[in-house]
């Protein structure tokens, strides 16, 4: 007989298959190089996908000069604020500085010293090898929620240009539009819609039995040998799926400022999500949740030749 060879049911990349701990995940700044902008990474929000009319400008492009209609994702980007300052030493957190201007929804949700340890100003630069944000979003400027999400976001340049950068803003709101721009490449980071405990079809994929099958048709055929009398971990069973987090590497920004400027009606009614109200973010193609889901773009860890090519002008939305 011919042997038969099949690649095994899902990948072992992503192990274990479990609820994600948190809603915005950590990020290994070190590995984001990108430097072209002060803040490596934002707080966005879901709102929903559109399809979108574009003129295609792409050299060598099949469609150059001609109309497209693609699937795009909308992100709503509400102003951040500074929480904390973290020094870091020997790669660990050495000294933090919390702000001592927060906002009342912030002050409700976590425990923050009522006088400050140390001023920023009396920080000596030499002491420290890196230097990082943990920002906060203002989501009651949405219409999604007034808890703010909190996330460590990485500053770009030498240690004496990031506590320039934050000496600048440290009573203030930065924007979107401050640190990513039309055309950019971004990674979304983030955790996928949950859709609970579910079988082995579904869940990794593998084919389903004859109809004859008196054991279950949706279901492995075995778990493994009777000796050794071990499941091991690659064999496919039932459990959590969704929920997970995950990484979406390279979204071309299509478009990118405020609602007023925004010339249709398309952002507003979106469904389960309603109407955007702060700046926005038009991303080609689909990313990670459902609507309301918080998110958060950086910097792309790897960009890529053919996706940074692309040029695409924003016609409209449908």
């Amino acid at each position: 007989m011919v042997t038969i060879r099949r690649p095994r049911n899902s990948s072992l990349q992503f192990w274990p298959r479990k609820r994600a701990n948190k809603f915005i995940p950590s990020v290994n700044w070190t590995a984001v190089n990108d430097s072209s902008k002060p803040l490596k990474g934002f707080i966005v929000y879901k709102a929903g996908m559109a399809s979108a009319e574009i003129l295609d400008n792409t050299n060598n492009s099949l469609t150059k000069g001609k109309k497209r209609i693609i699937p795009v994702t909308i992100l709503e980007c509400p102003p951040a604020k500074i929480l904390s300052v973290r020094f870091y030493k020997f790669g660990k957190v050495a000294t933090e500085i919390i702000n001592d201007k927060l906002d009342k929804e912030l002050i409700r949700v976590l425990r923050i010293p009522k006088k400050a340890s140390k001023k920023i100003e009396d920080v000596n630069v030499g002491d420290y090898e890196d230097i990082r944000l943990t920002i906060y979003s203002i989501p009651k400027k949405t219409n999604i929620k007034k808890s703010p999400d909190i996330t460590e976001i990485a500053v770009s340049g030498s240690v004496q240009d990031k506590l320039n950068f934050i000496k600048e803003n440290w009573h203030k709101e930065f924007s979107v539009s401050q640190f990513f721009e039309k055309g950019q490449l971004v990674d979304v980071r983030g955790v996928t819609k949950g859709k609970g405990f579910q079988g082995t079809i579904k869940r990794y994929g593998i084919k389903l039995k004859n109809h004859k099958t008196e054991k279950g048709q949706r279901r492995p055929g075995t778990l493994g040998p009777w000796h050794p009398a071990h499941v091991s971990f690659r064999t496919p069973q039932a459990g959590q799926m969704g929920n997970y987090t995950r990484i979406i590497y390279n979204n071309k920004i299509l478009g990118i400022g405020k609602v007023e400027d925004f010339k249709s009606d398309k952002l507003k009614n979106i469904k389960n999500y309603g109407d955007v109200k702060a700046e926005y973010i038009i991303v080609k193609g689909s990313v990670q949740g459902p609507a309301k889901r918080q998110l958060l773009i950086t910097s792309p860890l790897r960009p890529t030749k053919e996706q940074g090519k692309l040029d695409y002008t924003l016609e409209g939305l449908y």
